[in-house]
């Protein structure tokens, strides 16, 4: 397992990668191990913490369940600066709203897979992510997503 860590807005980041793709985001410093796929994934979150990229092109290496793996690509497709309702995801994949919510809360590579762009029908939902609520809160400022928080 290779890891690189990223100084971002939001806290020390470090994104762990085999050499198939990326495994995990932990919220931590971690060592600057230089892959190719790890210098890609830096080049990119730095790009998007600079607010120049909106989407990430990466590749996932994520053990997962297939259900997770069905919330994971379902979180991706959220456009940059928008946001769903766990229920939207939920009624998508014909399944319940909490399942959506517990497999938004088990994504292994927060920001790069934007579980932050999740919401609850009536709050803001919660977030995993080192800082909880306020990361969560944050990220979609970032995006230029806090009119919907307002």
């Amino acid at each position: 397992m290779f890891e690189h860590r990223v100084v971002s807005p939001f806290g020390p980041l470090t994104v762990l990668a085999s050499d198939i793709g990326i495994n995990a985001l932990e919220w931590r410093a971690g060592r600057k191990d230089r892959t190719p796929i790890l210098l890609r994934a830096m080049a990119q979150l730095e790009s998007y913490f600079a607010g120049d990229q909106q989407e990430f092109d990466l590749p996932f290496d994520l053990h997962v369940s297939d259900f997770q793996q069905s919330v994971c690509a379902a979180m991706s497709e959220i456009p940059f600066g928008e946001t769903r309702t766990y229920g939207d995801l939920a009624d998508r994949l014909g399944v319940p709203a909490q399942a959506v919510g517990q497999a938004c809360g088990g994504n292994p590579v927060a920001i790069l897979i934007p579980c932050h762009r999740v919401l609850g029908a009536t709050s803001l939902g919660g977030y995993s992510g080192a800082g909880g609520i306020e990361t969560k809160v944050a990220l979609l400022k970032h995006e230029g997503a806090a009119g919907l928080l307002i």
